[in-house]
């Protein structure tokens, strides 16, 4: 064999035990940090996998990090200079030192080589916020929420809670602004808690219409469960993009209003009770199957204490109107104030009085079944609600 033969040989042989070492770090590094290291005691990725092992078991077991586990990642650090864990580690490491600016630079390096890093925007955000920075802070969050499993919704409770202070809401709208989809999360868990409705209509944008966002029904059941009546409406008007005239006691009564939401536009039922839904020329479309008693249609309306009277035209059998009911019920009531059959409402108008102590109301439209199930297909038109003098 020539001497060129034999050094070529000698070269693959040493390069194939460089791959086989190099193979097993990378196989047994995230399992058996410790066997990897005996594979291939100075590689930056056993190191690091070892180092990182050793900082968890102490802080589980509540001990100083040993300093041979610094020591290991400062050697794969100057062995692997685009690895982010070293400056990762270093930066926890100057934080329980208490030094802030340092801890700051090493998380920044270690985002710097890895932007996708998840645990350099988190302790950047926990370092930004501390010193006084929100908007660096935020936009941190807001990688978080790109970059973590369903982050969105995760971050969007943090987020809540730092709208609690007024002082965050310029950083806060500026964030917003450029992340829809984040700010719908944080103002869906805004809209769950009566005392951070304020934080929330001050940080949605004004231009928000109430189909592009999905925190509007659950603001609007804060509200109403609250008894602020009033002000749900108000603003179920404004995102709606609703004019409501101040003499107007039931709204969309025509049934024309596909796109409103409820619970001040009509909220029609389609299950197996039946099927409510709008038809053109001005009427709603009725078909109750006659297996289950239950509700069709519903709206939330806001009548003052007095006598009233609804009336109606019936489309179809009249006789299939007398499984259909129409009653008013006050707001988490369990039982109805007063309800009428379709057919006599239609025949001669429905006349209920609304006591003192009911702010809110829910008319109702229900299906009855019967011994003998009977399907009834009708349709409702020329819908009008006023109100009457007493005993009228």
């Amino acid at each position: 064999m020539t001497a060129t033969r034999i050094i070529a040989v000698v070269i693959a042989l040493l390069l194939s035990v460089q791959i086989v070492r190099n193979a097993a770090v990378l196989a047994w590094g995230g399992t058996n940090p410790s066997l990897a290291l005996k594979f291939w005691s100075g590689h930056p990725a056993a190191e690091t996998a070892n180092a990182m092992t050793e900082i968890a078991k102490a802080a589980r077991a509540r001990r100083p990090v040993p300093a041979s586990a610094f020591s290991m990642m400062s050697d794969a650090a100057t062995k692997e200079p685009l690895a982010p864990e070293p400056f990762l580690v270093r930066g926890v490491q100057a934080e329980l030192q208490g030094d802030g600016a340092t801890a700051q630079r090493a998380f920044e390096a270690a985002q710097w080589r890895d932007p996708r890093s998840l645990a350099a925007a988190y302790f950047l955000a926990d370092r930004y916020f501390r010193i006084g920075d929100p908007e660096r802070g935020l936009r941190e969050v807001a990688a978080l929420a790109r970059l973590a499993p369903n982050g969105q919704a995760t971050v969007g409770p943090y987020l809540a809670a730092y709208a609690a202070n007024p002082a965050n809401w310029p950083a806060l709208r500026k964030l917003f602004r450029a992340n829809p989809m984040l700010a719908n999360n944080a103002l869906a868990v805004l809209a769950t808690n009566l005392a951070t409705v304020p934080a929330l209509l001050a940080l949605a944008d004004p231009k928000t219409e109430a189909k592009d966002v999905t925190w509007v029904p659950a603001l609007l059941t804060t509200l109403t469960g609250a008894g602020k009546f009033e002000q749900a409406r108000t603003i179920w008007a404004k995102m709606a993009g609703v004019q409501l005239p101040p003499n107007q006691l039931l709204y969309d009564s025509s049934f024309t209003d596909r796109t409103s939401p409820p619970p001040f536009n009509w909220d029609l039922n389609s299950s197996t009770v039946g099927l409510a839904e709008r038809q053109p020329g001005g009427r709603l479309h009725l078909v109750f199957y006659g297996q289950e008693d239950g509700f069709l249609a519903n709206e939330l309306i806001l009548l003052p204490p007095g006598a009233y009277r609804l009336s109606m035209q019936l489309l179809g059998d009249p006789s299939r109107g007398h499984s259909l009911n129409w009653s008013i019920w006050c707001d988490k009531a369990a039982e109805p104030i007063a309800s009428v059959t379709l057919d006599a409402a239609s025949a001669h108008g429905w006349r209920f009085d609304v006591p003192a102590g009911c702010p809110a109301q829910w008319l109702k439209l229900s299906g009855v079944s019967s011994d003998m199930p009977q399907q009834s297909d009708v349709a409702i038109g020329a819908l009008k609600l006023e109100k009457v003098a007493p005993g009228a």
